[in-house]
């Protein structure tokens, strides 16, 4: 992009894109760097689906920020909706070989939030991999949260694994926040994943998950990482890169180059909108609206020569009305001038 105003286009509609499918969820899809989506029940009668659901590859769950511990009137029962999204993760038609929680466990940080977590998370049946949310280091800077999950970690609790021929990247970017909210790597935890990735094929497929986004979604708000230029740029050379991150509870997505980056719902609290507010923070919403938007994310994986597509799950998919030719578009948590357009819809 040349300025600034291209690169702030871009980002909104890309915004608009993801937002549109939140109420259903969305499965995506990435081939050469292009990324195309469609409503999980379109999907769900395609050959997409089939791929996801039926073939061999690597499928595992993102949930983010379960906030344990609120109670206020943007959802006094948390622990509920994170057990709707355990209920979620089981009803898929594959387990998942594992999940990824992209922080904000609890919301202050208390060790009966952190126990409450570890009992729900149990039930899920498989391995759970954490980064921590800035509402897990409100205390002894993150000393509690180490202390449980942060065993053959670096520093504040960075990591990495591989998994089927995939090397995932567990970075923190919360200690250290910057005026405004701003998430921040810090030079060591970068020098480490210079470290890390130097030895990898540039063929190996690469996700990084962390708490705040790694792009720019609204610093105006705190959501993005100071730091983040310096990380992405060991990744480059990498032909398959997905960053995915919470902080923000709400679905947007970004392709830079070979790199995708998407934000998860949170499971116990929507946020407004970029700007769509004087603040970020807990949204309340009408009761039957709640669990429409929040949820997680279903990830597959096949092989290098495969896309990679990330299926948004609210916990309710709602439903809604149905076109003149009996296919369904919903538009959940957006606002748009004018309210009503026509949008032709592709087989």
């Amino acid at each position: 992009m040349k300025n600034k105003n291209d690169k702030t286009e871009w980002d909104r509609r890309g915004f608009l894109t993801c937002m549109a499918w939140v109420g259903t969820g969305a499965v995506w899809t990435m081939t050469g760097g292009i990324l195309k989506g469609m409503p999980i029940e379109q999907a769900a009668r395609g050959a997409a689906a089939r791929s996801t659901a039926e073939a061999g590859g690597l499928r595992f769950v993102q949930i983010s920020d379960s906030h344990i511990g609120f109670n206020k009137d943007a959802n006094p029962d948390v622990t509920a909706t994170l057990r709707a999204a355990i209920a979620k993760i089981h009803a898929l038609p594959q387990a998942p070989s594992f999940v990824l929680h992209t922080g904000d466990l609890t919301h202050l940080s208390k060790p009966e939030e952190f126990d409450t977590l570890q009992q729900e998370l149990t039930g899920l049946g498989a391995p759970v991999f954490y980064v921590p949310g800035e509402h897990d280091v409100l205390n002894d800077n993150g000393k509690s949260y180490l202390e449980r999950y942060g065993k053959d970690t670096k520093g504040a609790g960075w990591y990495s694994f591989n998994q089927a021929g995939v090397h995932f990247i567990g970075l923190v970017n919360v200690v250290d926040l910057k005026a405004g909210g701003m998430g921040s790597l810090g030079a060591e935890q970068l020098e480490w994943l210079e470290a890390d990735v130097k030895r990898l094929k540039s063929s190996t497929p690469i996700v990084v998950f962390a708490h705040i986004p790694l792009w720019s979604v609204y610093p105006e708000w705190g959501w993005g990482t100071d730091d983040s230029a310096r990380a992405l740029s060991y990744l480059k050379r990498f032909g398959s890169v997905s960053v995915l991150n919470g902080h923000i509870h709400q679905v947007m997505q970004k392709v830079e180059g070979n790199v995708t980056f998407h934000t998860a719902m949170s499971t116990a609290f929507p946020q407004p909108a970029p700007g769509a507010a004087p603040s970020p923070g807990p949204m309340k919403v009408e009761a039957d609206r709640l669990k429409k938007m929040l949820g997680l994310a279903s990830i597959a994986y096949h092989d290098v020569h495969h896309p990679i597509a990330v299926t948004d799950l609210p916990l309710d998919n709602g439903v809604a009305s149905a076109g003149a030719d009996g296919r369904q578009i919903v538009v959940d948590h957006s606002s748009f001038s004018p309210a009503a357009a026509t949008v032709p819809v592709r087989p």
